[in-house]
């Protein structure tokens, strides 16, 4: 019996490392179960800080855009209108012009009689050399009826302001006849007054014979 006992006790002192091993362990899967819901409530918040970040990226980015577009457009408006400085004219984002209700067109704004003789006289002058018809009445006349006297007016409510091709200058020349019947020795510029006038009785004279001839819109 001794022998028995001394046997169950040195059994029983064999064993307890391994229990203590495992209520180790045990202790060990508690503190781990213990500590994950706090990691668990850490990842909410994360994601909620990170789609957060994210949002406002997305909204930098968009107003950033959108200014840069605002801006580009802008830009484009301000060349546009420095190419072409018809009286009140305004652009879209292609360059077309923004057609009005006739109403709306602004008023002429006449230059000085002076001015007004003096480039009728040069471009009497020019047709002279070109052989072409017209006398300083007929094309003052005229001149007045189209434009009152004002070199940057630009009809922007008729038929060919919504075809984007609007009539301008003294005496209300649209593009294509302006590059089709301008005559060199003058500018290249619709709104120059002497480069106007050439050009639109040159067209008269094509066309109607002579400026002398034209007694209204032509």
């Amino acid at each position: 019996m001794p022998a028995i006992t001394t046997t169950a006790t040195a059994t029983a002192l064999r064993r307890r490392p391994a229990r203590v091993a495992c209520l180790a362990a045990a202790s060990a899967a508690v503190a781990v179960s213990l500590t994950l819901p706090a990691h668990a409530s850490e990842r909410p918040a994360e994601a909620t800080a990170s789609t957060q970040e994210v949002t406002q990226q997305v909204n930098e980015s968009t107003t950033r855009t959108a200014v840069e577009k605002a801006t580009d457009n802008s830009d484009k408006q301000a060349d546009k209108q420095a190419e072409d400085p018809g009286r009140g004219a305004e652009f879209d984002d292609d360059g077309k012009l923004i057609p009005i209700a006739h109403h709306e067109q602004p008023d002429p704004v006449p230059a000085s009689r002076e001015d007004i003789d003096k480039w009728i006289k040069e471009a009497l002058k020019v047709m002279d050399k070109n052989d072409i018809p017209g006398s300083y009445q007929g094309i003052y006349s005229n001149l007045m009826r189209e434009s009152s006297g004002d070199p940057y007016t630009i009809n922007m409510w008729d038929t060919n302001a919504h075809k984007n091709i609007p009539s301008k200058g003294l005496l209300q020349v649209i593009d294509p006849t302006f590059e089709q019947y301008h005559v060199d020795g003058t500018k290249k510029d619709i709104y120059d007054p002497v480069a106007n006038i050439v050009a639109a009785c040159n067209y008269a004279a094509d066309k109607y014979g002579s400026m002398d001839n034209v007694n209204s819109a032509y």
